[in-house]
C-alpha cells in the first residue's frame, strides 16, 4: 500500500503546482472569484455597510410600489356598509363586542370571517380588508348578516 501512495503523492506535489501556474494569473484574480458587488461601477471601494444600505433602500422602494398598487385597487366603501359599520362598532376597525365573539369594524364572528376568506382575527385585519370582506358578505347574503344594523 505504501508503495502505491508514495509515488502518487509525489506526482501530485509536482503536477498540481504546474497546473496552477498554467492556469495563468487571470484565472486566479480577485474579480473572478469575488461576489458580484466587486464588479459594481464603484469598484472595490464599496463596504459591506454600503451594500446593505443599498439593499434596504431597494426593498423600501419595492414595498412602496407594491403599496401604491394596492392603494389604487381600494374601492370607496358604499354608504350602506358605512351605515352598518357605524351602527355595529362606531366605525372602529379594532372593536370587540359580544364578549369577544364579534370583532372588527363590522363585528364579524370568526366563522363568518373565515367564510369570506379572512384569516386570523378580524379586528387585527386592515380596515380596507374588513371593508372588502364585508362587501363580499353583503353581496352573498344581503343585510341579514347584521340583524340589527342591517335593517
Amino acid at each position: 500500500m505504501r508503495k502505491l501512495l508514495f509515488p502518487m503523492l509525489i506526482s501530485m506535489s509536482v503536477l498540481a503546482p504546474a497546473a496552477y501556474a498554467a492556469s495563468g494569473p487571470s484565472a486566479r484574480s480577485f474579480e473572478s472569484t469575488a461576489a458580484p458587488e466587486a464588479n459594481h461601477p464603484a469598484g472595490k471601494d464599496r463596504r459591506p455597510h454600503d451594500i446593505r444600505a443599498e439593499a434596504r433602500a431597494a426593498q423600501r422602494d419595492a414595498t412602496r410600489r407594491a403599496r401604491a398598487k394596492v392603494a389604487l385597487k381600494v374601492k370607496p366603501v358604499p354608504s350602506y356598509l358605512q351605515a352598518i359599520a357605524e351602527c355595529e362598532s362606531h366605525g372602529d376597525p379594532h372593536a370587540i363586542g359580544g364578549g369577544g365573539a364579534f370583532r372588527g369594524k363590522y363585528q364579524f364572528s370568526y366563522g363568518t370571517w373565515a367564510g369570506v376568506g379572512g384569516t386570523g382575527d378580524p379586528a387585527a385585519a386592515p380596515e380596507a380588508e374588513q371593508d372588502m370582506r364585508a362587501a363580499m358578505l353583503y353581496d352573498r347574503s344581503g343585510p341579514g348578516q347584521w340583524p340589527v344594523c342591517g335593517q
